[in-house]
Parts: C-alpha cells; structure tokens; sequence
C-alpha cells in the first residue's frame, strides 16, 4: 500500500478547507508537511486530484469521486483503532437537528446517548433543514435530524416519526374559539412563519397550496420561541410543529385553530451520507430515537 492514512487526513481537510494552510492547522501540522503529504500523494500514483486557484485548491472529477471512499475508509480505520485501544465500540457523535428536532426531542436522545455510553461526546448543532442537509452532505455531520425533505443525490433519506403543523393564535385574538377557519380566513389573516429554507416553511407552504400567493406573510422569524411570543404579543397568527406548542396551549397563552381542510400532517426523519461509514455509534443513535418516537 503506497499511501498513508495520514496523507488521506490531508487530502480530506484540504477538500473541505480549500486552503492548504487552514486544513493544515485543522490537523495540527505545519503548512510544508501537510504540502508535502499532498503532493507525495499525487506524485506517487501519478495523478492531480485538485486544480489550483489562486490560493485555492478545489477538487477535479478525480479528486470528488475518491472523496467518499476516503472518508469511509479513514472513519473505518478510527473505528479499528478504538476497538483495538479497548475503548468503547459506540463513541462520539456530531449530530445535526432541525430547531423543532433539536429544541424539543434531541436533547433528550443526547441525554441517554451519553449516559448510556458513559464517556461519549454527542455534539449537537441546531439549524434549519437546508443547513443540516449541506453538513450532511460535506461530511462535517454524521446523521441529521430534519423536518423537511431532501433530493440531494448522496443523501439517503430515511422516516423516523409523525408529526403535525398546528394553526394558533392569542387567545384575545378574533380567531380564537373559532370551531374551525375557512380559507377565506386564513387569507384575511396576517401570518407570522419561520423562513425559507426551514422544513416547517416547506411543509405550511405545501398545506397552503393554492393559497400561497395571496397569503399576508407579516413575518418570518428563525426561532420557533420568537414565532410564538410575537403571535402572543398578537402580530399575527402562526403555524409550528405541535411538539413546540404543548406547554403554551396547557399555559393558556396560545389556542390552535383548527384547519380540517388543509393537510398539514409531515414526517421526520433521518439523513445520512450514502458513502458515509455507519458506525456504532450512529447505529445506536438510530437504534434510540426509533425507540424514543413508540
């Protein structure tokens, strides 16, 4: 075998860097070793796996074919090692959660995770679908957790459980109490919603079909808190996952509205890099959230 498991490091990092000095740094070398690496990898089986702009070194055709074969094998090779150091088969995580996902069901998950497997590291990072799905896709995540729905060609999308838009408002709004809104209200109506690039936006979006064009969007906010205190101060009305509302419609500080004839019914679900190694550790954390959505 003509190559290192160190050059592969290199190789990988400046993939995702495409700056030789920050993905040296990223691997605590110095900027000539991890040069050198690189190019003792290329000179060896006689080929470029980037092409050098200016400062910047951006995969060819060859270079992103070898990508996830890379990042399988060196995440293989991690697991291997850690077996061999008799540490713990299931082990740390980087997971990424849409804000519903996040706020409401993932820390919960990360809890038993970590108590489970005394020692592991769960990092959770937090943001909309569109986020978690380009981490997914560039290897910085693990698995995602998201609320909406993804075609991108590397990415496997599997279901992990139900869930549920819900209409609400204040409850001194002139809505509140309706037995149900016609569509005719529903436009009347000045919304407050999340933003585009959320899978809550995508799914109101795909409930308000027809709709659409004509709705009052007073607001679009990033945080399913900030939705509901501004629907609360009576900005408008607003639409979000039901795990996010329970304890404000128990408090009595909003009331759903309900809407029988729009489909607001949505999935969760996992995401995944199809060339991604599936170690332990995400098996178990499948394994947990399966087990936490019966």
């Amino acid at each position: 075998m003509k190559f290192s498991l160190r050059q592969l490091e290199v190789f990988l990092a400046t993939a995702h860097f495409q700056n030789l000095t920050r993905a040296a740094d990223s691997l605590a070398m110095s900027q000539s070793a991890a040069s050198s690496a690189l190019r003792d990898l290329e000179r060896q089986y006689d080929v470029q796996l980037f092409d050098r702009i200016g400062k910047r070194l951006q995969l060819n055709d060859l270079g992103q074919s070898l990508r996830p074969r890379v990042q399988a094998l060196l995440e293989q090779a991690s697991s291997l090692e850690s077996l061999l150091a008799r540490q713990e088969e299931v082990g740390n995580l980087k997971v990424g959660a849409t804000l519903s996902i996040g706020n409401y069901l993932a820390v919960e998950i990360m809890a038993r995770y970590m108590v489970e497997h005394e020692g592991a590291r769960v990092e959770l990072e937090v943001a909309n679908t569109s986020q978690i799905v380009a981490k997914v896709s560039n290897y910085e995540l693990d698995i995602g957790l998201i609320e909406g729905e993804t075609r991108h060609p590397d990415l496997q999308l599997l279901p992990w459980r139900q869930d549920e838009l819900m209409v609400f408002c204040a409850p001194d709004h002139p809505f509140a109490g309706r037995p149900w809104l016609t569509d005719e209200e529903l436009l009347s109506a000045q919304w407050i919603v999340r933003e585009q690039g959320s899978g809550t936006r995508q799914h109101f979006e795909w409930a308000m079909h027809g709709l659409l064009p004509q709705l009052d969007i007073a607001l679009e906010l990033q945080h399913t808190e900030a939705i509901k205190r501004a629907v609360e101060a009576g900005l408008g009305i607003g639409c979000l996952s039901a795990i996010t509302l329970t304890d404000a419609f128990k408090r009595g500080s909003l009331v759903p509205l309900p809407v029988p004839q729009r489909d607001f019914r949505r999935n969760f679900y996992f995401v995944l890099h199809r060339n991604k190694f599936r170690s332990a550790g995400i098996e178990r954390w499948l394994e947990m959230c399966r087990e936490a959505a019966q």
